[in-house]
């Protein structure tokens, strides 16, 4: 894919630049933001913005697609151009935009790095971009003709249901009236809210309820930053989005999705509200007559913080072998366990396919326990809320 005088220039160079692109990111969302304010305002989550989560995570895709270029010439990583693709297209992210970030990350580059950049380098590390860029645009040009759509549709809520003290349920139909595609089990959707300062955010949710209906349902976590600003939309819908009130939401995105011919023994592990795609996991699992084992996991604070619990006992107990056991880390209820989840007593079928949602610090661990009891690492699939950091850091 890369060419071979690049192939040497960007292998020679690759520690520098790696060693550097903490701050060619940083510089290259201010030079961004400075020429494009509304982007910022209308588009990127001011929130990792802030944190810095975002600029780890472009810094760890571009140095992570760089790294694959040199170690498999001949394989394209589509798992991880995949996931970005899938969220870009819930944001509706247009080929234009690419020409507009390669201007200002690559002045960004011949600032930090400075006479470094000959014109070789600039060649070699201008053909990495535009092979990742190219390869999104034409992945996310196909994710929007299998959905018909580009961009975000009204939608009335006509059900608010209060889950936990920091988790509610909205419900949705289309304020239009017109048909609802339909989805995949471990799905999101991009919501957009305009804020009272006048900015216009969006923010990715995992479909919660059942695949197949005609309503399209969330569960939103109100994020309480702690050193952090807590989050912008997930307080601004619990605070003022009632039954009646319209939002935009894309068509269904993401590829953390049970595959065609699932009919192998299935393991859904998740902690906090990283159980709404795995309720809708189970959901379609019960709805298609899994009969193989499923073994669900989950961890939480509390059973009074762990929502919608009631679905996920309840899809489990539809299936005819499966298991379901929940750690708590303070009041477990008898049936339950007390602590972090841990793997070591729980019996993992042959030839499972394990499915993830969390914190990573989660993942990582049960990632790592599931592999110990011979999980092969290619069947261990996860979704991160937010930038995905895990690719970031490694």
């Amino acid at each position: 894919m890369l060419s071979e005088q690049s192939a040497v220039t960007v292998r020679a160079t690759l520690p520098a630049v790696g060693a550097a692109i903490g701050e060619i990111t940083e510089r290259f969302y201010a030079r961004l933001f400075a020429a494009h304010p509304e982007l910022l305002r209308d588009l990127f989550n001011r929130g990792n913005q802030a944190s810095g989560a975002q600029r780890q995570a472009l810094a760890g895709s571009i140095a992570a697609f760089a790294t694959q270029l040199l170690e498999h010439p001949d394989r394209r990583p589509d798992a991880m151009l995949g996931r970005i693709a899938h969220k870009h297209a819930s944001l509706g992210v247009a080929p234009e935009q690419y020409p507009v970030v390669h201007e200002h990350l690559f002045a960004a580059i011949a600032e930090v790095l400075g006479e470094a950049v000959t014109p070789e380098v600039a060649a070699a590390w201008d053909e990495v971009y535009w092979l990742m860029a190219n390869a999104l645009i034409a992945v996310e040009r196909r994710l929007y003709e299998e959905s018909g759509s580009r961009g975000l549709r009204r939608w009335e809520v006509v059900e608010r249901v209060p889950e936990t003290a920091d988790v509610v349920t909205f419900r949705l139909r289309p304020l239009d009236g017109g048909p609802v595609a339909a989805f995949r089990a471990g799905q999101y959707v991009s919501v957009g809210v305009a804020l009272a300062d006048g900015a216009r955010q969006i923010r990715q949710y995992s479909l919660s309820g059942a695949p197949g209906t005609v309503l399209r349902q969330i569960s939103v976590k109100r994020v309480h930053g702690g050193t952090a600003p807590d989050g912008e939309v997930s307080n601004h819908l619990h605070a003022h989005v009632a039954a009646g009130d319209v939002l935009d939401l894309s068509e269904p995105y993401g590829d953390l999705v049970l595959g065609d011919a699932e009919d192998g023994p299935l393991l859904l592990a998740s902690a906090g509200i990283g159980v709404t795609p795995m309720v809708a996991m189970l959901a379609s699992l019960a709805a298609d007559g899994h009969r193989a084992p499923v073994t669900v996991v989950h961890g939480d604070r509390s059973p009074a913080d762990h929502a919608l619990r009631t679905d996920h006992e309840a899809y489990t107990a539809k299936l005819p072998d499966a298991s379901a056991h929940f750690f708590y880390e303070r009041a477990a209820e008898p049936g339950t366990r007390t602590g972090l989840v841990d793997l070591s007593g729980i019996a993992v079928h042959p030839g499972t396919r394990a499915y993830l949602c969390g914190p990573l610090p989660f993942m990582r661990a049960v990632r790592t326990q599931l592999m110990r009891k011979g999980v092969a690492a290619a069947d261990i699939h996860y979704e991160v809320f937010g930038p995905d950091l895990w690719l970031a850091k490694g």
